[in-house]
């Protein structure tokens, strides 16, 4: 019966009759108010952000947003909006490196990186660096698929609060830093599971490319010098192997290189006075 009316309840915040929704919805919650695992709650966060009622998600968030209770991106990342949506509108990066981040902004920036921990697969698809598909049928938390489903329902939100999007993008990315280790340790929540991309990918259409988190990006230098290695421990190999041909080919390759450098003395030796030129060239 639960499951019904919050079906029911969902199918008019589709249709546009968020007023039936609320009323549906806030009745549930008070008759039976440990049933998140049905996410009654979303579905009310969702229509008053539909509405626009930000004080009345800021109680409801009061409420539930707790350490104790299970988390959700729709949770954590409508918490962030609200903490960046005071100071998003008159944000400029420029200054806030310059002069540092006010406490409202230190506070918005805190909330966001919260909830990038939580599922950091959310950011790419609100800063639209990935297309957003229609979500599947089953979420899993912090996986993909349920960033797909928080964007696709969630993407407007953000867009309607001006600034948003942009303070996303300055500072998103800044939480991977501080968990260099999210298969080990995490800051607020537990480890991120190692196994989260393969049930993605039973959950997702086989078009799609699952995120995949983390993703470990070698810095240039070492991608430099292990190539490096690779191609001198090449050229020992085949001399060892192939002294004669690799003599010759050391040869040729000598002789090629040089060769521009033979036109230019043979140019600057005509151009130069023969004094000038022997004085260059006595050792």
């Amino acid at each position: 019966m639960v499951s019904a009316q919050s079906t029911g309840a969902m199918c008019l915040r589709k249709m546009g009759k968020l007023k039936e929704c609320i009323k549906i919805t806030r009745e549930l919650i008070k008759e039976f108010p440990i049933m998140s695992v049905l996410h009654i709650h979303e579905n009310l966060l969702e229509a008053l952000l539909a509405q626009k009622a930000y004080n009345e998600v800021q109680q409801l968030l009061t409420r539930y947003d707790d350490l104790n209770l299970p988390k959700s991106a729709v949770i954590c990342y409508t918490a962030a909006l609200l903490k960046i949506r005071p100071v998003c509108e008159k944000f400029f990066s420029e200054v806030a490196h310059r002069k540092g981040l006010t406490a409202l902004q230190y506070t918005a920036v805190e909330a966001l990186q919260r909830a990038v921990e939580f599922n950091p697969h959310v950011p790419q698809y609100l800063l639209e660096e990935k297309a957003v598909i229609l979500p599947p049928e089953h979420l899993l938390k912090r996986g993909d698929s349920e960033a797909i489903a928080y964007s696709f329902y969630h993407s407007t939100h953000w867009k309607e609060v001006p600034g948003s999007v942009k303070f996303l993008q300055c500072f998103y990315r800044d939480t991977f830093k501080l968990i260099p280790f999210p298969l080990e340790k995490g800051v607020m929540f537990h480890p991120y599971t190692a196994g989260t991309e393969d049930m993605d990918r039973e959950l997702l259409p086989s078009f799609h490319d699952v995120s995949v988190y983390p993703r470990k990006e070698l810095p240039f230098f070492l991608v430099f010098t292990a190539g490096l290695c690779m191609f001198t421990l090449s050229l020992a190999l085949l001399t060892h192997f192939y002294p004669v041909f690799m003599g010759e080919l050391a040869r040729i390759a000598l002789e090629y290189f040089a060769t521009p450098f033979s036109v230019i003395a043979e140019h600057l030796q005509a151009l130069l006075p023969q004094q000038i030129w022997n004085l260059l060239t006595r050792t």
